[in-house]
């Protein structure tokens, strides 16, 4: 069994080996698309193929859609060649139960892969025809974080987009760059409306998406690339909207080991690859069954039945905020940051595994969430956040099936500790006058520090996770020897008060001592982390 459209015309063979096919005519829906684009996607990888893919199938299924999804890769366009070409642009759902059951679904909503590229004519025109297209309402994105960034740390631009701001429209490289780009050709053929909807994990996401564009549409302006009534139109929110979202949904990168299922099933050429920019994908994407996506209800030119779609939610813009709030600063995020670098150092691959076998670890987490969290979270009303920590902890934490790595969570961590500890350090001091009362939370920013030295708790080194602040933190750190606690001077003070990294000073809100002393114990010797970790959850 081929996963293309002649392959699945053999429906009884797909079906009898337990895979779903769609009911709907997939070429229909695709030709739909192409001939008038209705929703565009920006970063077509794991996250979007089964989650956004999946609402747009599941809304085919129910005939409240009649297009599938133009997808757009602003990136890594291996990922066009090795997964969607060969494969008709169709996906393979694998949804994955605490109980072992498996789900698996052909996904027909995605309809076209675009590669933005500008040295690319046919791909850079079609483009251009797409959002040309008066039928176009909205464009959504998952490009992480980073993709949003122009500037670095320092206020400088970075290189791509230092060249995207003096090259222009017509050669723009960078994700930011060709969106502008193509809002241009928008404006240029009649200045329709548009929704920009950035459904990346971060906060405030639809101001950092907005920022963006207006600042490269802003130094296009300088360059006289553009005109003022194009910024004028990008700047308009009635015209061109940019609605905030949370977004959750837990997508571990494809396991081999379900290729290998898929295979024994029937289904060929289902292994993973790794393409030339490190992107891990596969034709399937495996992930649990829950998801959230909540979205600001504002789109100029119309949209689809989004509120139809399983576990999308419509509501304004401070409710996605306060649910945002909730997942990142309190029920989900916090836990995975305390207790993920530490799983490392305690040497558990599997995040499920080490909650379900480690006492100590489950019970810091639920600390985090219950005892630290829920007291000072401001509820959104859409989402009951003590609903979703049951949830958390009852079907999604304790899911082995997902095959989720404490590693995979320590990705990036620097740069989120602050919004996922900073907020509730600073909610306990604005409810009680300080935070002293907090064991978990600083216990977790002991462990990501130590977790920085590379050494395990058995005295062995490992290789920490991707972190743009890997470098800064190991110097800072750098004369802290693991065995040899008096080696521990200052070095942790300028971290821990740092307010740009914290949002507050950890010694002024009353926490920056008692994790100095946790890291202090944490360093004493072999399985010194693992006593600390039951002296602190155990009192």
């Amino acid at each position: 069994m081929k996963l293309t459209l002649e392959g699945i015309k053999n429906r009884e063979a797909w079906e009898k080996a337990g895979i779903t096919l769609p009911r709907y005519d997939v070429e229909k829906v695709s030709e739909k698309a192409r001939k008038e684009p209705e929703w565009v996607h920006f970063g077509i990888g794991n996250i979007f193929r089964i989650f956004i893919g999946g609402i747009a199938d599941g809304l085919l299924e129910e005939g409240v859609l009649d297009r599938g999804i133009t997808c757009v890769e602003t990136f890594d366009y291996d990922v066009v060649d090795k997964i969607y070409d060969p494969y008709d642009n169709l996906g393979l759902s694998v949804i994955l139960h605490g109980d072992g059951v498996r789900e698996y679904k052909v996904l027909g909503s995605l309809a076209e892969a675009v590669k933005a590229q500008s040295s690319d004519p046919e791909q850079w025109n079609r483009l251009k025809e797409i959002f040309r297209s008066t039928s176009l309402q909205m464009v959504s994105f998952t490009i992480t974080e980073k993709g949003y960034a122009l500037q670095k740390a320092d206020g400088t631009w970075l290189p791509y987009v230092k060249a995207d701001i003096e090259n222009g429209p017509e050669r723009a490289n960078g994700a930011m760059a060709v969106l502008v780009a193509m809002l241009f050709e928008r404006y240029q053929a009649g200045k329709y409306p548009l929704a920009l909807v950035s459904m990346d994990n971060c906060s405030r996401n639809g101001e950092k998406l907005r920022e963006s564009v207006l600042t490269m549409a802003e130094e296009w302006q300088k360059k006289g690339f553009v005109d003022a009534d194009f910024l004028a139109y990008v700047s308009d929110e009635q015209t061109v909207a940019f609605p905030w979202t949370m977004i959750d949904k837990i997508t571990p990168r494809p396991s081999e080991q379900i290729a290998a299922d898929l295979e024994k099933l029937g289904v060929e050429n289902m292994q993973p690859v790794i393409t030339g920019k490190k992107t891990y994908i596969a034709p399937f994407v495996n992930a649990e069954k829950p998801q959230y996506l909540v979205i600001e209800d504002s789109f100029p030119n119309g949209r689809p039945a989004l509120e139809k779609g399983f576990g999308v939610y419509l509501a304004d813009r401070n409710t996605v905020n306060l649910s945002e709030r909730m997942k990142v600063t309190v029920c989900l995020n916090p836990v995975h940051s305390a207790t993920g670098p530490l799983g490392v150092v305690l040497g558990y691959d599997l995040f499920a595994h080490m909650l379900n076998t480690n006492e100590d670890m489950m019970k810091m987490a639920r600390m985090v969430a219950y005892d630290e969290g829920l007291p000072v979270v401001e509820d959104p009303g859409i989402l009951s956040p003590q609903a979703f920590v049951d949830e958390l902890f009852n079907d999604r934490f304790p899911n082995e099936y997902l095959g989720d790595t404490n590693l995979r969570l320590a990705v990036d961590v620097s740069q989120m500790v602050g919004i996922r500890f900073g907020e509730t350090i600073k909610a306990h001091v604005a409810k009680y006058g300080n935070a002293s009362r907090l064991t978990a939370i600083p216990l977790g920013i002991a462990g990501w520090l130590r977790y920085m030295l590379a050494v395990d708790d058995e005295g062995r080194d490992y290789e920490l996770a991707p972190d743009p602040m890997n470098e800064e933190l190991q110097e800072q750190l750098g004369d802290i020897v693991v065995g040899k606690p008096e080696t521990l001077k200052d070095q942790l003070k300028p971290v821990l008060s740092n307010e740009r990294l914290f949002f507050t000073d950890l010694y002024k809100a009353g926490v920056g001592e008692k994790v100095e002393e946790m890291f202090r114990e944490m360093i004493a010797g072999k399985g010194a982390v693992k006593a600390t970790l039951h002296k602190y959850i155990q009192k």
